[in-house]
């Protein structure tokens, strides 16, 4: 019998651990789920492109962002993570899977960047590897694949290592274009993420609450000889940690 739950750590990884039995994206399993999915590199998947975000490029082309120290959340083979750091960002970057991470140190390698590439749990990592605080966290991806109870955890990172006045940039899927619209409890009743959470611009708001809204829309759709990367099945948020 186990009577081990003391703390909100406990909590989560009890949660975490309803999502195993469906090998998701999430839990001890998905950095293997993960290596499996960037096994074939020449699958047509979109984000295996070597392209930035579109809004990416355009936050910078306006000056909304400029270069200081960035964290990549979920940097896969590192094409954000590549474009930061041409762009002068000082860059940590971590996923959990180590398939992608050293596609993403391969293409590092080929351009002559200079990223700092870390290859496990991010929250996990908070505490030893990252060296916030950053300026500027990027996800493109990252944050639609957590499990609601796991958005705690999200947000306590952010309050660790996201410098005041520093930005948030978040990519996710779109509610009525992709991903799961199920409610919050329907995610533990049914297990599994079913292949992502959807968001809703409302959703979004509320969840960040404590930051500044820059900017939210749709990711502008680019065509395949785009040197760009989007999909408009994605929101694009930029947001702003106040500075008191």
């Amino acid at each position: 019998m186990d009577r081990d739950i003391r703390t909100v750590d406990d909590v989560l990884e009890l949660l975490d651990a309803l999502f195993a039995p469906a090998a998701d994206r999430w839990t001890a399993s998905a950095a293997s789920w993960w290596d499996g999915f960037y096994a074939d590199r020449s699958k047509p998947v979109p984000f295996f492109v070597a392209k930035p975000d579109e809004n990416l490029v355009s936050y910078l082309e306006r000056g909304l962002i400029t270069p200081g120290r960035a964290l990549d959340l979920g940097c896969g083979p590192g094409r954000n993570a590549l474009h930061l750091a041409a762009a002068g960002f000082e860059v940590d970057a971590v996923d959990l899977s180590p398939a992608a991470v050293a596609w993403a140190e391969e293409r590092a390698q080929q351009e002559g960047a200079e990223v700092r590439f870390l290859c496990g749990d991010a929250f996990a990592l908070a505490d030893t590897e990252l060296r916030g605080p950053y300026d500027l966290i990027y996800d493109s991806g990252c944050f639609h694949h957590l499990p609601p109870h796991r958005r705690i955890s999200y947000l306590a990172l952010l309050e660790r290592v996201l410098a005041p006045g520093g930005h948030l940039v978040l990519t996710c899927f779109a509610a009525g274009a992709m991903g799961s619209e199920l409610d919050d409890i329907d995610f533990y009743r049914e297990e599994g993420l079913k292949g992502g959470l959807a968001y809703t611009p409302e959703s979004l708001r509320l969840i960040f609450c404590d930051l500044e809204e820059i900017e939210l829309r749709r990711m502008h759709d680019e065509a395949p000889d785009s040197p760009h990367f989007g999909e408009p099945f994605l929101w694009t948020a930029l947001f702003r940690r106040t500075a008191g």
